[in-house]
């Protein structure tokens, strides 16, 4: 069982797990163990309020397929548990970064010091090139 918040859980059917070998350097270890962890979720088959589903199918993420399956392999770790445990981290991250809604941004005027000050330096630039022109007698 993964709880997200207070009100989300979702239950240990709904992910789907299974070790495989690691990649990479690692002697004899590698090529015995299945130590990394493969960890399969699917949005549209689990039990996430609608919202979340939304969100989540909103993410422009690789980890996301276009199945709405999402795809998630850990194998940073020698020890299958401590990956399987940082799937799962990493899994509650990614629901949990896909709710999170960007404050609004305020829109703001310029201060009245800060418009004179523009117009100061606008006018200031323009007599110097102003006077760059030939001399006329």
């Amino acid at each position: 069982m993964l709880q997200i918040s207070n009100n989300v859980i979702i239950p240990d059917s709904e992910i789907e797990i299974s070790a495989i070998r690691s990649q990479g350097a690692g002697g004899q270890n590698v090529n015995k163990v299945s130590t990394a962890i493969h960890l399969r979720f699917s949005i549209e088959a689990s039990s996430l309020p609608n919202f979340y589903k939304e969100q989540l199918l909103k993410l422009n993420d690789r980890r996301i397929t276009q199945e709405g399956v999402v795809v998630i392999k850990a194998q940073e770790h020698r020890s299958q548990e401590k990956n399987r445990e940082e799937a799962l981290k990493r899994l509650k991250e990614l629901i949990k970064s896909a709710v999170v809604l960007p404050q609004r941004r305020k829109p703001t005027k310029p201060t009245r010091s800060s418009q004179k000050k523009r117009l100061d330096s606008k006018t200031k630039r323009s007599m110097i090139k102003s006077n760059r022109g030939r001399v006329t007698d």
